[in-house]
């Protein structure tokens, strides 16, 4: 993709690019901002390097793609800070477990899940360590058979918060398939961290469904692994991208700090029905 204001440099075939030439530390111009945008959905995560941004330089980034968000788990690894909007995410010798290790897309629990999330790590291990994963949903959904989707089509499942971040973290149904509110793109939309059971079908056959897309999700044909270094951001579409965070690193420090952003709507099987319940 070509962009006038800043480089786009692919991180892989199926997602991501790491954005060069732009300073997140001042205001962007309007011609920035919309080709930014623009990127985000092209690419689905992007990358930036050498932005040393302060929790006011965060939320303004953030917010030019919707309202900030707040967390819906009740208990949660990271923790508040001066800056509403932003929380931290730290982990040193003392921890025994760190947020998103396992392949997820971020609070999915949710009626309306966050629009996107992004993370800025300002230390990181001195041995490297600590990369995070993404996999693009949509290339999931479209390495699937035809009769797989014909047969995914129309169902739900639920994603139920609790076991994760305790009780009185909300639970969901959601499509499987979901078509993306703004690219039009059709994506499989279940992840191994929320998501527990199919709607309409028997025990058995929901664990072994959810089991299959579990694993289908997680190919490595639809990954990329993005390598930390200190003051870098990702940038995250949580409504079509998964990911997960490496704990290879303790008892090292890795630090930094996250905002999320909220979503406009519950996710759709088609974008048709929304035409109709907004008529």
């Amino acid at each position: 993709m070509n962009y006038k204001t800043f480089t786009a440099v692919p991180y892989g075939p199926k997602l991501g690019a790491e954005i060069l030439d732009i300073d997140l530390t001042r205001p962007l111009l309007p011609e920035c901002e919309t080709e930014l945008k623009q990127a985000f959905l092209d690419y689905q995560v992007l990358f930036f390097r050498d932005q040393k941004i302060s929790f006011d330089d965060h939320a303004r980034i953030a917010e030019l793609f919707g309202p900030l968000g707040t967390h819906v788990g009740k208990k949660t690894i990271s923790k508040p800070t001066d800056h509403p909007a932003v929380r931290r995410f730290h982990a040193d010798e003392t921890s025994k477990k760190v947020s998103g290790d396992v392949w997820h897309s971020d609070q999915s629990c949710a009626a309306i899940p966050p629009m996107a999330s992004m993370l800025y790590i300002h230390t990181i291990p001195p041995m490297s360590g600590g990369d995070t994963m993404f996999a693009s949903m949509y290339a999931a959904y479209d390495a699937l058979s035809d009769r797989m989707k014909t047969y995914l089509e129309g169902l739900t499942a639920i994603h139920d918060g609790a076991p994760i971040f305790g009780e009185g973290t909300p639970a969901s149904e959601h499509p499987i398939v979901v078509t993306h509110p703004e690219s039009g793109r059709k994506l499989l939309f279940v992840n191994v961290a929320f998501t527990t059971r199919v709607v309409g079908l028997s025990e058995v056959e929901s664990k072994h469904l959810l089991a299959f897309l579990f694993e289908h999700c997680a190919l490595p044909e639809f990954q990329i692994r993005f390598r930390w270094q200190a003051h870098s951001i990702a940038f995250w579409d949580n409504r079509c991208a998964h990911h997960r965070a490496i704990f290879d690193y303790w008892p090292h420090v890795r630090s930094g700090y996250r905002v999320q952003i909220e979503g406009t709507d519950r996710p759709r099987a088609d974008l048709d029905t929304k035409a109709e319940a907004a008529a």
